[in-house]
């Protein structure tokens, strides 16, 4: 099937003769063969948005359909892969054309020449269907895939062995003649499918102490982290791809400026994987798309990353997808639908922006892999967002706001004073119910420490315009004393160094442990508040530097030294 190019807007094609094309049908754009996708169809003629640039595309040129929606590969082979935001493999191509990527480059997406020794799990005679594991493959050093009927499948094999294959060979094949293949396809834009969505009560371990005490978010929840210029949400993004407990890590940077994206894909497979001593590439999958890459791209690499996680997720792999940053993603679909001259909503963006991301967040989640719940996995999604000047009030952040769990709101304020992260205790909040997992896990007084940690931290703020507006020698003592205790506690329990090898992740134990510690603290200043003591008497140097030094130390530490601290306090 095919048309004729009619009309040219940037990486807009309008086409006749496409009148038997489908929605979101993948297309070959002109004699250079672009890759395009139909978005409307009116009649004969279809739009199509290009993910290439369109610099010498002709009136009058060829656009041939496929009849497929645009899918990208899923198999072994993943892991440890650089792709752009429709899947193409950077480093090949790099390797390939020593350039930028060239207009109409077509490599496959997964290595064609790599065998894989496939180790079967099921045996001649067995019934499988859809979303079964018949086998296992040595991905990654830490990562094994798991091979899995096709959507679809369903019947008794007739043929499986073990042996070293291809990525297009095949696994199995059932008795009515179907073959099971290592590769599979997906559309990018259709979620896929499970048994069942659970919910989740177990915590997204991060290792940074403001989110995992203050601020924690399920594992299989999502969380939007807003911040303005500079507040460090790409610091912050590859930190929690280093040090987030989930077994695979989807780095997404969605139209972000190239020197950034270059300084990941120089620093990333450097990194040591603290979990596993091993690399972090080995369960990770970078999807990039810089800002002067193309816009349609840009917009499809949250779909394709977002795919390539499920694909983990259906494993039975906990998966965290970092998205930096969904804003970009939304200018992408602005620019797309000014094009089209669709009706503009707020700031111009399209009237579908809220359910465009609201569909995109629903696909984080817990689920149930098999009907017998033996087998569960799950997508945790954080995204950074650039609201402009940092207002959140703008629509990218309010429509978020609405269908995710938690926001950790970055403050301009810290950022400049190189608090880090910049996470506005005032503004963040997270609506997931944890309670019961710390109580279990960490301390039965763990839900108590973090409220009666909030509800200091809130009544220092609050003391705080008093101190700016007629000085701090107008504060009670005791309110000094909660002032003096809560600017300990910023500096030294929610502030953290990424950079330092001890304190760039917090393990649960130790955060209980400071926590502890600073409310013990706490009590015995009010003490000997009560016996008469100053409060420089109560805040001597000597006791701050203990507080300090507590950050430095190694976690394995903190359970046989946490009385002595305490008593030397």
């Amino acid at each position: 099937m095919s048309g004729i190019i009619t009309k040219i807007s940037g990486p807009t094609v309008v086409a006749k003769g496409m009148r038997k094309s489908g929605m979101y049908n993948l297309v070959y754009v002109g004699g250079m063969r672009l890759i395009g996708e139909v978005i409307r169809i009116e009649g004969d003629s279809a739009t199509i948005q290009v993910y290439e640039d369109t610099y010498g595309l002709k009136m009058g040129e060829e656009i041939i359909d496929t009849g497929e929606q645009l899918c990208i590969e899923l198999g072994p082979g993943l892991l440890s892969s650089i792709f752009d935001g429709i899947q193409r493999p950077l480093a090949e191509i790099a390797g390939e054309y020593k350039s930028f990527i060239p207009t109409g480059v077509a490599l496959p997406s997964l290595n064609r020449s790599r065998r894989w020794h496939f180790t079967p799990t099921v045996n001649p005679g067995d019934a499988v269907e859809e979303g079964d594991i018949i086998g296992a493959i040595q991905e990654t050093t830490s990562i094994i895939h798991r091979v899995m009927v096709p959507q679809g499948f369903r019947g008794i094999i007739k043929d499986i062995a073990e042996t070293d294959l291809l990525i297009e060979d095949k696994v199995a094949i059932l008795e009515d003649g179907r073959d099971i293949r290592l590769i599979q396809k997906w559309p990018v834009r259709r979620p896929r499918p499970f048994k069942k969505k659970i919910t989740s009560h177990t915590p997204f371990i991060t290792g940074q102490r403001i989110i995992d005490t203050l601020f924690p978010v399920a594992s299989g929840g999502s969380v939007i982290i807003p911040g303005g210029f500079g507040t460090g949400k790409t610091v912050l993004e590859q930190t929690l791809a280093k040090f987030a407990k989930s077994d695979v890590i989807i780095y997404i940077g969605c139209g972000e400026r190239g020197n950034e994206i270059a300084e990941v894909l120089t620093y990333f497979p450097e990194l040591i994987d603290p979990y596993t001593g091993y690399l972090l590439m080995d369960r990770t999958v970078l999807v990039v798309n810089t800002s002067n890459m193309p816009v349609a791209a840009r917009e499809a690499s949250i779909y394709t990353g977002i795919t390539i996680g499920e694909y983990y997720r259906d494993m039975g792999y906990n998966v965290a997808i970092l998205a930096d940053s969904i804003s970009r993603w939304a200018e992408a679909m602005r620019e797309i639908s000014g094009r089209l001259e669709e009706l503009p909503g707020e700031e111009g963006f399209p009237m579908y922006l809220a359910s465009r991301l609201a569909s995109f967040y629903e696909r984080a989640g817990m689920i149930e892999c098999t009907d017998d719940g033996n087998r569960r996995g799950s997508i945790t999604i954080c995204t950074a967002i650039s609201p402009p000047g940092g207002d959140f009030s703008e629509p990218v952040t309010q429509s978020a706001l609405r269908v995710t769990g938690a926001m950790w709101a970055l403050d301009t304020n810290l950022a400049r004073r190189r608090h880090f992260p910049a996470i506005s205790w005032g503004r963040s909040f997270s609506l997931y119910q944890l309670d019961d997992w710390f109580r279990e896990n960490v301390a039965d007084d763990w839900p108590e420490m973090r409220r009666w940690l909030m509800s200091l931290l809130q009544k220092e703020e609050e003391l705080q315009d008093i101190v700016q507006l007629i000085g701090p020698d107008a504060l009670r003592d005791q309110d000094r004393i909660v002032v003096e205790t809560g600017h300990l506690i910023r500096e030294n329990l929610l502030q953290q160094s990424p950079y330092s090898p001890v304190d760039a992740f917090c393990p649960m134990g130790k955060q209980y442990s400071m926590l502890k510690i600073f409310s013990r603290f706490y009590e015995i200043a009010l003490k000997e508040l009560g016996e008469g003591r100053d409060t420089d008497e109560i805040f001597t140097m000597e006791r701050k530097m203990i507080l300090k030094d507590l950050k430095n130390m190694p976690g394995e530490k903190f359970p046989a030294v946490t009385e002595e601290i305490m008593n030397r306090l």
